[in-house]
């Protein structure tokens, strides 16, 4: 029961009885016999339930010589496995078989030496040669034309010139100093359609409040022949930040369409923590670099920066802010310059009063009292008075305040006067002299670059100079000086005072203003 057997074609039987087809069926007493063969070359039947499984057993003595002939060469493994049963009979039959197989394949073959010649098809010549190799894939070094063109025949009629494009889009850009009419000619339009674009345009904005970079999208159309410039068919530029222009072609004539851009002019507030850096924190908080140099300052002018703003205060910012329906942002001026310091808040507002804009408190007053703005961003490092130099390394008088700030931070005039000296001095570095009158004068040193010239007239807040370390420095900071009346003064001594105060009409105008922008909701760009 545990012998391996495999079916087999064709079968015998040791009593002379063979299966034809390969499964056979033998009516032995009632049973039909499936013949199969084992390893061992014996013939085993099994019942196969009383059916036929195919054509039925014939001795062999009835078979036809060819189909005894048949049985028996099925019977022989003709391909053996040479890998299997080295060295017995079966394993010789097979290595004369192959050896056979050999040796006929060697007599029947023409020789190694004598090539087998195949048919080739006639060379071709003239145009067919010419079309063929044009379309033939071969290596360009050889000199192939693949890919490059077709070859011409008698349809191919040659051109006099090269066709032009119908129409012709590009863009041009004004450039700074640029003037309207020129930079549409650099870009192909012919002078009349140029002069009658920049007539037009004129009628709807300036041409001198056209901003430098400024894009033109320009569609030139066909031209009668190639000496004369393409007219201008289509120009659409945006003029202005609410307002796009685009000129048509109707006929012999330009047209100017006008298109309004939608704007959103709700003001821009930002509030935070000073934290570290009254600068830093505002920039992080999202404020433009100007916008959060217009609020330092004006709160300046009210209160030191350095000295009395603390890390736990906050500022509330309010500028200028204009949102576009195309989605462009624009920040303008600083409007509400806010700081809260618990017990003190100080909120000043920019208000117009007779052409001028000036800062005014809440209740509708403006006034500089105390001692002057400082002229810097940043930290008093070195008081006036006696102190120990750090260069020299003796006591020594110090005439002046150091107020410590980064590198190139801007350096402001701390009341409006007139520049008597910008240039190099000595131990002083870069250094700038103001005269502000009533024998009043205040020098600032050390500083990495001058942003007035001598006989300016500079207003209170305005640059002139950046921080730097310039001349007997140990580092970036300002060296601020007061003298009066010649002599060197503290800068925190000088007192100022001037007060304004609005009244009827202009107050109540001030008091809605006030309303209408602390009404408006923090929120970042």
């Amino acid at each position: 029961m545990g012998r391996r057997v495999n079916l087999t074609l064709a079968c015998s039987l040791h009593n002379g009885w063979t299966c034809a087809g390969g499964i056979g069926g033998l009516a032995d007493q009632g049973r039909n016999l499936l013949f199969l063969r084992d390893d061992h070359g014996l013939e085993l039947a099994g019942a196969a339930g009383g059916r036929s499984f195919g054509r039925a057993l014939v001795p062999i003595a009835d078979l036809s010589p060819i189909d005894r002939l048949r049985v028996k060469a099925a019977q022989i493994d003709w391909v053996p496995d040479l890998g299997a049963q080295i060295g017995s009979r079966t394993w010789w039959r097979g290595l004369a078989t192959c050896t056979a197989l050999c040796a006929a394949t060697w007599v029947m073959s023409p020789g190694l030496d004598r090539p087998i010649v195949g048919e080739t098809p006639a060379p071709l010549a003239g145009a067919e040669w010419e079309e063929a190799r044009t379309q033939a894939i071969a290596p360009l070094g050889l000199g192939a034309d693949t890919g490059r063109r077709m070859a011409a025949n008698d349809l191919v009629r040659p051109l006099a010139e090269t066709p032009e494009r119908p129409i012709i889009e590009l863009t041009a850009t004004l450039g700074d100093g640029d003037q309207f009419a020129s930079a549409l000619q650099r870009a192909g339009v012919g002078r009349g359609d140029a002069a009658a674009a920049a007539d037009l345009v004129a009628e709807a904005v300036s041409l001198n409040d056209l901003k430098p970079g400024t894009r033109f999208d320009l569609t030139l159309g066909r031209r009668a022949d190639r000496t004369v410039a393409r007219p201008l068919e289509k120009l659409a530029f945006r003029a202005r930040f609410d307002l796009n222009l685009a000129l048509t072609r109707a006929g012999d004539h330009l047209a100017l369409d006008r298109r309004p851009i939608a704007i959103d002019n709700t003001p821009l507030r930002i509030q935070g923590l000073v934290g570290s850096s009254l600068y830093r924190s505002a920039r992080a908080a999202g404020a433009p670099a100007k916008v959060i140099e217009s609020f330092l300052k004006a709160i300046a002018t009210r209160l030191s920066i350095g000295r009395d703003v603390s890390a736990a205060d906050s500022f509330d910012i309010i500028a200028e802010q204009q949102r576009a329906a195309t989605g462009e942002v624009q920040i303008g001026q600083l409007l509400f310059a806010g700081l809260d310091q618990g017990s003190k808040k100080t909120q000043l507002v920019k208000w117009d009063q007779n052409g001028a804009s000036q800062w005014f408190d809440a209740k509708g007053q403006t006034e500089q009292r105390g001692f002057m703005g400082m002229p810097v961003s940043g930290r008093i490092s070195s008081t006036y008075g006696m102190r120990f130099h750090p260069l020299l390394g003796f006591m020594r008088m110090h005439k002046g305040l150091d107020i410590a700030a980064p590198y190139g931070t801007p350096i402001h005039a701390a009341v409006a006067g007139q520049v008597a000296f910008a240039g190099r001095s000595s131990g002083y570095g870069n250094f700038v002299k103001l005269v502000h009158g009533g024998g009043l004068a205040s020098g600032y040193g050390h500083m990495s670059r001058i942003a007035v010239r001598p006989g300016e007239t500079v207003s209170r807040g305005e640059v002139i100079g950046y921080v730097g370390s310039t001349g007997m420095s140990t580092g970036p900071h300002l060296h601020w000086e007061v003298w009066k009346n010649g002599a060197a003064v503290n800068p925190r001594s000088i007192a100022l005072a001037s007060t304004a105060v609005l009244s009827g009409e202009a107050l109540r105008a001030f008091k809605a203003r006030v309303s209408t922008l602390l009404s408006v909701k923090p929120g970042a760009r």
